[in-house]
């Protein structure tokens, strides 16, 4: 989310427009303030790129604190698309009759659209990726986390009582953030992230591997059953060659490559029903993708309180001058980030924030998947088990999946 100051002040270290604002690409996920407080006393609130629980959040609180010191309030429907063209007739006055009780709603009541500017941002994604202190979540992230682990326990228990696999493609260009938070709380079998593969190019075949060893090492332990939980992600990092193979590969008007269009999931089926069926076995497996049912529910408690600090700061940073920063509130106190603190130098866009695979978190996450690890290669008795479902030796099964875990330590236990 970001926030605009009054024309005519420099909102940004970077090259500033002839009018005072800055231009530049404006961030998946942004609601702006406008404030020309200078001049008109009247603040212009407005949405941009993709939906997060709790934008009507800081809608609320942004525009019951401006009306609190006299300001009119505008809302400003469907971001720049059309203030962009000179049009100003999806301009309407926000009272706090409207907004008062809209932290409790879902969605977006100024809806959203892309557009070009760069000025206070207000951390709003689902992914989580935002490059805030640590311990500090984007907002709606945990939100879409709540849902997205209810709906994989959901799914969790139909795989057991059905006896099949589901493979689960969760929303996260960048970063594995959102579904590994899903995976570790609902329990899934594995969770899969870009994170923890350090090789570039990722190839397919390993991802394939992976979930094929992990249905061997459940099948060897009496279970038919599965989830695995997989980042989009994946798909960036993996060779654009393969990426081919998965389909037509569609970029959006910012070049990202459309993973929404790319069947990763159904692919991975394939590559694993590959295999297996060579081994003799016919898991059953179905593809679930889940995303955009999360970004409009209705925000958790945590939202709703986290968004009202939020949009507060926001327009009080606003109402006292403050411009040219990420606003983020750490230990309960408002903690203003300048711009050139998040900002890569390299793609002047903000930084990503991965998971980080060396923490305590992740190690505590892996050490509850069921996958094949190097324990699993070391121990002959284990080593025999896995082997004996695929009707391989032991020395076989080593030599044909040990490279999967070559890089990792074995559990305890």
């Amino acid at each position: 989310m970001e926030v605009v100051l009054p024309r005519g002040i420099r909102t940004s270290p970077h090259t500033p427009c002839e009018n005072g604002d800055v231009a530049g690409e404006l961030e998946p996920g942004s609601v702006i303030v406008n404030t020309e407080v200078q001049t008109t006393g009247k603040v212009a609130i407005l949405v941009g790129g993709g939906p997060a629980p709790g934008i009507n959040g800081v809608i609320s609180a942004a525009t019951i604190r401006c009306l609190t010191e006299g300001r009119v309030v505008l809302g400003i429907e469907q971001g720049f698309k059309w203030i962009m063209q000179g049009d100003v007739s999806r301009v309407r006055p926000l009272t706090i009759e409207e907004v008062s009780r809209l932290h409790f709603r879902g969605g977006s009541i100024l809806k959203t659209a892309r557009g070009r500017l760069r000025v206070v941002h207000v951390p709003k994604t689902i992914d989580n990726d935002l490059d805030l202190p640590a311990g500090v979540s984007t907002f709606g992230f945990q939100t879409a986390r709540d849902l997205g682990a209810r709906i994989v326990a959901n799914i969790l228990e139909d795989a057991r009582t059905t006896s099949r696999w589901f493979l689960v493609v969760a929303m996260g260009r960048k970063a594995g953030h959102l579904a590994l938070g899903i995976g570790k709380a609902a329990g899934a079998t594995l969770t899969l992230i870009p994170e923890e593969f350090p090789e570039r190019p990722l190839w397919l075949q390993k991802v394939a591997d992976i979930l094929a060893g992990a249905i061997i090492k459940r099948l060897s332990n009496g279970r038919e059953d599965g989830v695995a939980v997989l980042a989009e992600g994946i798909a960036e990092v993996m060779d654009p060659q393969e990426l081919t193979a998965l389909g037509s590969v569609k970029r959006d008007e910012h070049g990202h490559i459309e993973l929404a269009d790319l069947d990763v999931g159904e692919v991975l089926k394939e590559e694993v029903l590959t295999r297996l069926t060579a081994y003799g076995l016919a898991p059953k497996i179905r593809v679930k993708d889940l995303g955009f049912e999360l970004r409009c529910t209705d925000p958790i408690p945590y939202d709703m309180e986290y968004c009202r600090d939020l949009g507060y700061c926001a327009a009080d940073c606003l109402l006292n001058g403050g411009t040219a920063v990420m606003v983020a509130v750490v230990n309960g106190r408002f903690s203003p980030i300048p711009f050139d603190q998040i900002l890569d130098p390299v793609t002047k866009r903000t930084r990503v924030r991965m998971v980080d695979v060396e923490s305590e978190s992740y190690r505590i996450a892996r050490r509850y998947m069921i996958r094949l690890g190097p324990e699993d290669f070391e121990r002959d008795e284990r080593a025999a088990a896995c082997a004996a479902v695929v009707g391989l030796t032991p020395s076989k099964f080593r030599e044909r999946f040990g490279y999967v875990v070559e890089h990792e330590t074995p559990k305890e236990g």
